[in-house]
Parts: C-alpha cells; structure tokens; sequence
C-alpha cells in the first residue's frame, strides 16, 4: 500500500489586476484592512475567469515539474463559480491534455477523494491533480471588498513532503441558507450575513470536537491548539482556544482560563452572539495567532476571499514563509463551505527531496515575485470592470478586448464567446496558443 500520500508539488496564480477598496468606499480607517484583514483584492478582467486561471495553474506546474501528462490518473477541480450549468470547468481543462497526450485516461469519479485513491490498493501509479478556482465577487455594497480570485493547481502522490494524516479529521454538514446562488443570471451571491457567521462557528466548533476525539482516542492523549505548529482558519482561530478552555485542555492557561471564566456558562448560541466573548478570545489568543496563524495569510491579505482556493492560498503562504522551518511540522486545516459543508484536517510535513521539496515548492510558486508583478487599478477603474462583466455575465456573441498586456507570458486568456456561447481562449507567448471547447491550436 502507498504510503505518505500528500501533496507532492503546488501551483497558484491569482490575476494581476488588483484594488483596494477601502478610501473609495468612505470606510474608516482600518475597516478592511483590520477588519476584514485584507489589504488589497485580486479580481479578474474581461480576459480572464475562472478557465483561464485554471489553464494557466496547470499548464504552469506540469511544465515547471517536468511532468508527463500520461501519468495523470485522477483530475480533480473544484470551484462555485458557475461559467456554464452543464459543462463542467473540468471539460475545458482537458484540452490541454488531449493536445500534450491524447490517450489520457481521467477517472472522473468523485466518490472518493484523490487522497484516497492514491491511499489504496487500486492506486495504478499515477499521479492525482487537484484545481480548486474560484472569482468572488459581489454587488455593490458592503460585501464587495470581500472578493478576489485565484486557482491552485496540486499534484497528488505517495512520498510527498506534504502528507495527509488521514486518520486525524472531524467534518460537519447540515443545511443553511447562509450564502447560496440562486439566480443563475447573475454571479453575485445571496448572503445572510450574521447566520454565515453562526454557521461558520458551529462547524469549527463541532469539527474540532470530532478532531479532537479521534485525535485522543488513536493517541491516548488529549489534544488542543499547542499540538499544531500551524492553524490554517480562515477567521475565528480565538474560538478554538475557547474550546479548548471548555474542555480544560493544556493550551488554556491561567490568564486564559481566568478571562474564560465568566463566558463557561453560555450556551452554544449564546456563545456565537456573544461580542465581549470574541473581543475576550482575541484578546488572550494573540500570541498563539502571530506564532501559529499570521504566517499564513500573506496571500489572503493581497489577493482577498478565493472560495475553494483560500485554504490552499493560506497554506502557499505559509510555505512561502516558513519553508526552512517546516520539516516535521504539524498543520491543521478548517475547510468551510455554505450551505454547509465543512471538515478539519491534519498535515505532516517533511522537506522532501529535490524538485519535490518544500523549499523548491516556494521556489517555483514565486508569491513575492507574482505579487510584485501586479498592477493597482484605481477605484473607478475597478467599478468600471465590475459594471462590465454584469454585462457580459451568460452573455454571448462578444469578442474581448484582447488585451493581454498586464499578463506575464504563459497565462491564458479569453478572446470570444461565439453565437453558440463556445468560450475561445489563447495563451500569451506560448505554444499552445487558440484554445476551444474542443481543440487547442499552435502558433501565436
């Protein structure tokens, strides 16, 4: 059996057109930056959406890891970012695998997951390849500076430096109307704020209690936040330290308990509602999050809300930071989707060897130079895009702008939605350059 399933190598790429919100919006100072801890936002052109950053993910890490398309074995991609209701973002993709290898085999079975798959006994050898893509965008209001965009490809194998412990992990699902999508004529969400937040505490909290469980009945010991070195939560990191003083677990200190105290007695609810409990949690929690939470967000700071793709920007951060640092490291995970479906998990990681190493892995994802590359657009500008794209939102018939100017070569981009709705993109300077719902073309 495989053993040391994981993460072998990463990709991210996130559009160089960003904005920051924050003075055009009249907002005080700090309410974005602080407030939602986001300090600029990615979001995608005319040119570019959710396939092309996907075609530009993959064709990136299969070319800078030399990896042969014919060892492909399982492909992945996840996204709620609704380009058509029938074809599938996935079916785009394959182009590049039917120019580079047109006897591929994709299993395209979602029963399991690739960690999975590639854990058991009918792993044929290949390698799995994961995309979560995503463009958050909203209207006009205060969930706007909310959004971003980005996609993340990943490859899948045994002996990987990033290794799924598989037996560690807590999940939670129930139904919600906390944000969903109903009009398809439209890309902005329906979002109940205060229930999102609910929703979201809910399942940490119940998360990590199944974590936890399973964590102390396979070790014997009672687990809690100071047996991480890393925590990748994408907010309310506080609450867990919460929950480890209502179960009087280690990392609940005297100064923690003493601060907890008048807060033991709240119900769940109570405790979700409750403004001087999260003001409190932050309050005791911040040196456990500068240590084990602060690393992480680099990329969600700069690029903002990526939906499938946070965690795993989160986490690209992290490696980005902190690679040298990390071999033997453990990493745990919060994933959380509305409506609701969400999971806590663990890493182990180790430096790997060369080209699939920690430190290559940074290396090639390039985040300072990808961030030092993009272009702030001003407030109008944006607002100008965002009117544009309502537009052009399940339209058809239109042909872009073409201007790739902005984009560093290699990235996809969108040229044409033809009368049949057939999306056409090309790739700046290179091989593989017209790219069709069915075929892929040379010769830029």
């Amino acid at each position: 059996m495989a053993k040391n399933v994981g993460v072998l190598a990463m990709e991210i790429y996130f559009p160089p057109t960003c904005e920051a919100l924050e003075a055009h919006d009249g907002a005080s100072k700090g309410k974005y930056t602080i407030g939602l801890g986001q300090d600029c936002m990615a979001f995608c052109t005319e040119v570019e959406d959710v396939i092309s950053m996907s075609l530009t993910a993959v064709t990136s890490l299969l070319e800078k890891y030399a990896i042969d398309p014919k060892q492909i074995g399982r492909f992945e991609v996840g996204s709620e970012t609704v380009i058509d209701k029938s074809k599938s973002i996935k079916t785009f993709l394959m182009q590049i695998f039917e120019v580079l290898c047109p006897s591929i085999i994709i299993r395209f079975s979602r029963i399991v997951s690739s960690f999975f798959l590639l854990d058991c006994s009918s792993w044929d050898g290949r390698y799995g390849l994961v995309v979560c893509t995503d463009s958050a965008v909203y209207a006009e209001g205060p969930a706007r500076p909310t959004g971003g965009a980005a996609a993340i490809a990943m490859l899948i194998r045994p002996d990987a430096p990033i290794v799924f412990e598989s037996k560690f992990r807590g999940s939670h699902m129930s139904h919600a109307y906390d944000f969903y999508k109903p009009n398809l004529a439209s890309e902005y969400p329906v979002v109940d704020g205060k229930l999102s937040q609910t929703c979201y505490l809910m399942a940490l909290d119940t998360c990590y209690k199944y974590f936890c469980y399973k964590y102390e009945k396979l070790e014997g010991k009672q687990f809690s936040i100071s047996d991480a070195d890393y925590i990748l939560v994408q907010k309310s990191f506080a609450r867990l330290l919460f929950n480890d003083f209502m179960r009087n677990a280690s990392s609940a200190d005297d100064i923690a308990k003493e601060k907890f105290s008048p807060f033991s007695n709240l119900t769940g609810d109570e405790s979700y509602q409750s403004r001087d409990l999260e003001k409190v949690s932050q309050q005791v929690s911040k040196s456990l999050y500068d240590a084990k939470v602060q690393p992480t967000t680099l990329i969600p700071k700069q690029v903002g809300n990526m939906y499938t793709a946070s965690l795993y920007a989160a986490f690209a951060s992290l490696i980005h930071n902190k690679h040298s640092e990390l071999a033997g490291k453990r990493v745990i995970l919060f994933s959380y989707g509305s409506g609701l479906t969400s999971t806590m998990f663990s890493l182990r990681l180790h430096e790997g060897q060369h080209p699939f190493s920690l430190s290559n892995i940074a290396t090639v994802m390039n985040i300072a130079g990808k961030l030092k590359w993009r272009h702030e657009f001003p407030p109008e500008k944006f607002v100008q895009t965002m009117k544009l794209m309502e537009h052009r939102y399940g339209a058809k018939d239109f042909v872009t702008s073409k201007d790739c100017s902005l984009l560093s070569p290699g990235t996809y981009y969108l040229t044409e939605v033809d009368s049949m709705y057939r999306r056409f993109y090309s790739k700046k300077d290179g091989d593989y350059t017209v790219c069709e719902n069915g075929s892929l073309a040379n010769g830029h």
